[in-house]
């Protein structure tokens, strides 16, 4: 196991500007079929920042247009649309390496569909940066849930035991997953602003921050900031188990799945996914942000979609080594019709009673879930 400090990052909207990607989705929409381009504001309002389901996001297009097309045409169109703009920018790059270079094992904690939020990674560069990666749908577990920051730990080569939880930070732009998920896990935390003012009371970030450069170096000189508030219990003590599933085993990738697992990610980001590398494989050689970065990156299986849960029991989808289409087969579950920020027949598991103040946060995450299932 490794054993430096770990620095973990949410995806969209702190590594990745989604927001300005699914606004750009939205001006093209209008303008390939000379709608009025002032509705674009419509489309961001209705858009939630991502947390409203697609299925909701959609059919009120459908409705608001009169299209023809059905809802899995239009969630087509904007699954490649969003995907051609989103982009990671090259201060946010530069901000990785400098935390890589201070000698920070670096992971990623999003909440999100399996396979859009993976495609994000493929696309931006961004495996080779990191060392490992969580997503809610194929975790299955959800940010604030302490278990996924545990599961982001292993897999980049972090045992969270003992007093792992005091040398990691979280960085993130959603105050009831990422900052309230830090407090709960006992991490200390970063909030992206992005000119909002804070709202909640019943916890708070460590630090706060507009953009994700001045929050990696707000983290990097912060070693001897304040531990977290005494209150409330690192996830390093008294880990539990989640649906019968001891930590340790629910944090190896697969293991709900049953796929074996591969460990590296692609080298650029147009690179096909590979289908099984040596554990400690340098991931370099592409053309891309994270070449030649010697990232030992421990997020095995890069396009492994989870066991899909349905009214019938659990559907095992394949491990795709290039990325292409999955659950398409006989006896396949369709995608859901959710935002990638959304989780799909993702549930909460068990916990322990957790604080007060804190688990005030819950709700917001919770419901959004609720209306994806």
């Amino acid at each position: 196991m490794l054993g430096m400090p770990l620095l973990l990052f949410d995806l969209d909207n702190t590594l990745l500007p989604r927001d300005a990607a699914f606004r750009a989705w939205a001006q093209d929409f209008l303008s390939e079929r000379d709608l009025p381009p002032g509705d674009v504001d419509w489309f961001v309002t209705i858009d939630g920042g991502g947390y409203v389901p697609r299925s909701t996001v959609l059919s009120a297009v459908r409705r608001r247009y009169g299209l023809d097309g059905s809802t899995e045409f239009l969630l087509a169109h904007y699954r490649r649309g969003i995907n051609s703009h989103i982009h990671c920018p090259p201060r946010h790059i530069e901000a990785l390496r400098v935390a890589r270079a201070a000698g920070w094992t670096l992971g990623i904690v999003s909440n999100g569909g399996t396979r859009p939020q993976l495609e994000k990674i493929r696309r931006t560069g961004l495996g080779p940066m990191v060392d490992g990666w969580v997503i809610s749908e194929e975790a299955d577990c959800v940010k604030p849930d302490p278990l996924i920051f545990e599961i982001a730990a292993q897999r980049c080569g972090i045992a969270p035991t003992g007093e792992w939880a005091a040398h990691t930070w979280m960085i993130g732009d959603h105050a009831p997953a990422d900052i309230a998920g830090a407090e709960l896990a006992g991490l200390r935390s970063v909030w992206l602003h992005h000119g909002r003012p804070w709202a909640e009371s019943g916890y708070r970030p460590t630090l706060k921050a507009a953009g994700l450069p001045e929050a990696v170096g707000q983290v990097l000189a912060a070693r001897n900031a304040p531990s977290p508030r005494p209150g409330v219990r690192t996830a390093g003590s008294g880990r539990r188990q989640a649906a019968g599933v001891p930590v340790r085993a629910a944090a190896l990738l697969g293991a709900r799945s049953g796929a074996r697992a591969s460990t590296s990610a692609p080298e650029s980001p147009s690179a096909p996914v590979p289908g099984g590398a040596g554990a400690n494989a340098r991931a370099g050689g592409g053309s891309g942000p994270g070449a030649d970065s010697g990232v030992r990156n421990r997020s095995g299986g890069f396009a492994v979609i989870a066991d899909v849960r349905t009214g019938s029991g659990a559907v095992s989808r394949a491990v795709s080594g290039t990325g292409a289409a999955v659950g398409t087969g006989a006896g396949a579950t369709p995608e859901p019709l959710t935002e990638d920020r959304t989780p799909a027949r993702t549930a909460f598991a068990a916990a322990p009673a957790l604080p007060t103040a804190v688990t005030a946060a819950a709700p917001a995450v919770a419901a959004a879930v609720a209306a994806a299932q």
